[in-house]
């Protein structure tokens, strides 16, 4: 059997998580990574379950409490990210003070957000049609080039690219709908490591660009014939 990255992160995270439950059930409290791998495994249930964003974030927040932890892992769990599917795509969840606890903002040590960073101007833009019958969701960091195959849109040249929205949101396309999106450059080394499996390393390595194209056409995503 062949899993793709992100298929084999979901498998361990599930077995993290089915570790804290038998040790919960032991009477034990959970450690930090316990109580992280546990509250995001409940949004990725609550999202297999065809839950809404907000119902899993819910479900996620309940699921432990400061009395299910060992001492200081609510001011160390402040805040869990999981990318989920849902009935409608991928999505991010965060999952903030997911124990009911932790530091407040003038406590010694709290992590205390900056100003909010304004979104770069796209560098391209590209009208994107959904033939899909269902609604599908792209988030905000996805490489848009690797995004669900019933989007019609210029595949190649979304190469490298990410949505230029705010970290953390998401472009829904209904079914039939077309929509213009702006997209700017994957910033940092640039590698993209799971999401569907077409790159799986390096963007501007020698020859990715046009490996993942072939991939692309041989696993039938629209526009990467253009």
């Amino acid at each position: 059997m062949r899993l793709t990255p992100t298929e084999r992160d979901r498998l361990l995270l599930f077995g993290a998580a089915e570790l804290a439950r038998a040790r919960r059930a032991r009477g034990l409290k959970l450690n930090v990574p316990e109580a992280t791998a546990l509250i995001a495994d409940t949004v990725c249930e609550a999202a297999r379950d065809g839950r809404r964003l907000a119902e899993a974030i819910e479900a996620a927040r309940s699921v432990l409490g400061p009395d299910d932890v060992l001492p200081g892992v609510a001011d160390v769990v402040t805040e869990v990210h999981v990318e989920a599917v849902f009935d409608d795509g991928s999505r991010l969840a965060v999952v903030s003070r997911p124990l009911g606890g932790g530091l407040g903002d003038d406590a010694p040590g709290a992590v205390v957000p900056g100003p909010a960073t304004p979104e770069p101007e796209p560098a391209a833009r590209l009208a994107v049609r959904n033939t899909a019958t269902v609604p599908v969701s792209v988030t905000s960091h996805f490489h848009f080039f690797e995004a669900n195959p019933r989007l019609d849109f210029d595949r190649a040249a979304a190469y490298g690219m990410r949505l230029c929205v705010p970290a953390g949101s998401s472009v829904r396309f209904g079914p039939g709908e077309s929509v213009e999106v702006g997209l700017v450059p994957i910033g940092g080394d640039r590698i993209a490591i799971g999401f569907a499996g077409l790159v799986d390393g390096p963007l501007d390595a020698p020859g990715a660009r046009d490996e993942a194209l072939r991939r692309a056409v041989a696993c039938g995503y629209l526009g990467a014939e253009r």
